[in-house]
């Protein structure tokens, strides 16, 4: 034998709503209250709605891009072209894909990400340094910072001397409009910075949504 309760409202013996029905519209407690969910048990919410609080749990953007072909530096220069999204078989991409124009890059929503820059140079000069940053705008491209910036050196103990920069910043995106980031070198006039339409040619371009703003 089965039985129903129908009621609207549930108190604790001092009174206070535990549990309370209204149009439709369950509450679970009050202001102020704990809502504890017992060791082992399971919240299976999988064919809900849910709404006021994130749906996805992980990282919900992330995104690779590339030079196609190799770039010879003069001594300060913006990477502004033979940009690429990675689409090299296999390569996995989440959420929506960054845009970029002449080398400016545009976040496809607002957030905190991750931008890491790494490429390889090489050159045939003297001994020199080379210097990557990761620049950020937060007036549509009128003017950039250095938000991070990493150098190397290369010597002339052999020809085609090589070195790796990687920069990494951590970038609060919060206006997808004003906010951009680009990527500018420091280096001798003859320095070279190799690129590839079918793989990473010692560089890549990656940026990753980490969380909300």
């Amino acid at each position: 034998m089965t039985s129903i309760l129908k009621v609207d409202t549930i108190q604790d013996t001092d009174g206070n709503n535990i549990i309370n029905e209204n149009s439709n519209t369950i509450t679970i407690g009050a202001s102020g209250d704990t809502v504890t969910i017992p060791s082992g048990a399971t919240l299976d919410a999988s064919n809900a709605t849910l709404s006021g609080f994130a749906t996805t749990n992980g990282i919900t953007m992330a995104d690779s891009w590339r030079i196609t072909a190799a770039v010879t530096f003069s001594t300060q220069q913006t990477i502004d072209s033979n940009w690429e999204r990675n689409d090299s078989s296999g390569t996995g991409t989440i959420g929506s894909a960054m845009t970029q124009s002449s080398g400016i890059f545009t976040f496809p929503s607002t957030g905190i990400y991750q931008v890491i820059a790494n490429a390889s140079f090489y050159r045939n000069g003297n001994d020199r340094y080379i210097e990557m940053h990761i620049q950020h705008s937060s007036n549509g491209g009128g003017s950039f910072n250095i938000m991070a910036r990493n150098q190397g050196s290369i010597n002339d103990q052999s020809a085609n001397t090589f070195d790796n920069v990687t920069v990494i910043a951590h970038l609060d995106i919060t206006n997808t409009s004003n906010d951009q980031v680009r990527f500018r070198i420091e280096a001798p006039a003859d320095t070279v910075m190799n690129g590839s339409t079918s793989q990473n040619e010692g560089q890549s371009f990656t940026f990753v949504r980490l969380g909300d703003t």
